[in-house]
């Protein structure tokens, strides 16, 4: 089985978004292994992340969109090309701007950029998914069937209403060919559309510098077409970023005729529900798995194999946190300014409903919280105190690495700095299998849960 890959370091372009024609500066950097591919704005207070997954689109009017509350990230389809025809399972793709550049209307700039960053291999195993049974989709014009297949394999027919510069290409996806016969196509549209493009607040930034314009029979270009069938070369790369959304590498065989952002975004949507399918019946119909069981070695070391200190009985006559709030099960070091927590992750946690459903990851502000109680149980322990609760009064220099699973074990490993009557300052920091996940530094004030 092939690992999972992400970039060796940082890397940045800058230029023009296609429809914003905003200035913007991408920046791609490497992620941990599971992290998948996640855009970042840092124009945005709190730098706000938006996972590259189906369940996030929100338009594909010429590109497709993904969004998360008020945020939105713009054509995002030729970025995630790149890094899927690179086999980049992890990264994050972080913009001052609501759009990737769109650079010359390919992918050539961004293949630049993985090939300058490198390509490093991880140390978990990438998870494939291979196609069971034919999905066949009827959208408009747009007619789509995924079939299975050993490779992951496109066969296009790409054609406007008028059936004009009608071409087919068939390719199986890998590295080599994804280098080669499909990133240097770039985007094109019909004269006939600019007027409409414009009048809907699109194409903002768009020019002959970054895109061809077909006119009647006539290709307008700065430059010779890079391949006698470009357009529905083109066509594939889009197909290619948009079913990325999927979330995990394909084996199948898709074969579009006239195929479009809407079209293949809802052919990830029923990829996505047959990936899910056997597992939904399984939590329905089928006992629960059991637990994997850990080699010792995972555990030589480790925080959390430490015998119990205080369990989560002795924790509730110190913390008044209850269900859904308590986040430590049990201490398993309480030595003067050292406190060690422990917090069992679990399928069964109730902010997994929401965040994110189809892919459950546990809230970075969670995290912030536990080390608040973890840190408030060594304040009232030493001030021999009950009832009282460790409120939040700030956080700095606060990052998260990684993200934290169902079945993950989070260990809470607080360091108290300062301590000043009730208010104190400690240095926070989780861990998953040894694996720093998220760290902070915290202040928090103990007080009564019930002040007269």
């Amino acid at each position: 089985m092939l690992p999972q890959q992400t970039i060796g370091r940082a890397v940045s372009y800058s230029g023009l978004g296609l429809h914003s024609g905003n200035r913007v500066t991408m920046t791609l950097r490497p992620a941990p292994p599971r992290t998948g591919l996640r855009f970042r704005r840092v124009d945005i207070e709190g730098q706000p992340e938006i996972e590259a997954r189906v369940q996030n689109v929100s338009e594909t009017n010429r590109s497709t969109t993904l969004s998360r509350g008020n945020v939105k990230i713009h054509t995002v389809e030729h970025v995630l090309a790149t890094l899927s025809g690179y086999q980049i399972d992890n990264a994050v793709v972080e913009l001052d701007s609501n759009e990737p550049p769109i650079a010359d209307g390919s992918a050539r700039e961004y293949c630049r950029l993985v090939e300058d960053a490198g390509i490093e291999a991880q140390h978990e195993p990438r998870e494939d998914y291979s196609i069971t049974e034919a999905i066949q989709l009827q959208s408009g014009e747009s007619q789509l069937t995924m079939l299975p297949d050993d490779v992951f394999r496109i066969s296009c027919t790409s054609s406007d209403s008028r059936s004009r510069f009608t071409q087919f290409l068939s390719v199986v996806v890998n590295p080599e060919t994804w280098k080669v016969d499909l990133a240097h196509a770039r985007t094109f549209c019909f004269f006939e559309e600019i007027e409409f493009l414009i009048k809907n607040g699109l194409i903002k930034g768009g020019s002959l510098e970054n895109a061809v314009v077909i006119r009647d029979d006539a290709v307008l270009t700065t430059e010779p077409l890079r391949y006698p069938d470009e357009f529905v070369r083109h066509k594939i790369l889009d197909i290619i970023g948009d079913l990325t959304l999927v979330g995990r590498p394909l084996r199948g065989h898709l074969i579009a005729i006239k195929p479009s952002h809407s079209s293949n975004c809802e052919m990830a949507r029923l990829i996505s529900d047959q990936i899910s399918r056997p597992a939904k019946v399984m939590q329905a119909f089928g006992p629960p798995p059991p637990a994997p069981e850990t080699p010792p070695s995972a555990l030589a070391g480790d925080d959390a194999s430490r015998p119990t200190l205080l369990g989560v009985e002795e924790i509730m006559k110190s913390l008044p946190h209850r269900y859904p709030f308590l986040l430590v099960d049990r201490i398993v070091v309480m030595e003067g300014d050292h406190v060690v927590g422990i917090k069992n992750v679990t399928i069964n946690e109730p902010f997994f409903q929401g965040h994110f459903p189809g892919h459950p990851i546990m809230p970075g502000v969670l995290q912030l919280e536990a080390m608040a109680q973890v840190a408030g149980m060594l304040m009232i322990q030493r001030t021999a105190t009950t009832g009282q609760i460790a409120y939040f009064m700030s956080a700095e220099a606060v990052k998260w690495r990684r993200p934290v699973f169902p079945g993950d074990t989070l260990v809470i490993d607080i360091t108290l700095k300062k301590s000043r009557g009730r208010i104190g300052r400690a240095q926070g920091i989780c861990k998953v299998r040894g694996e720093v996940v998220s760290e902070a530094e915290v202040t928090f004030m103990i007080q009564d849960a019930n002040p007269a």
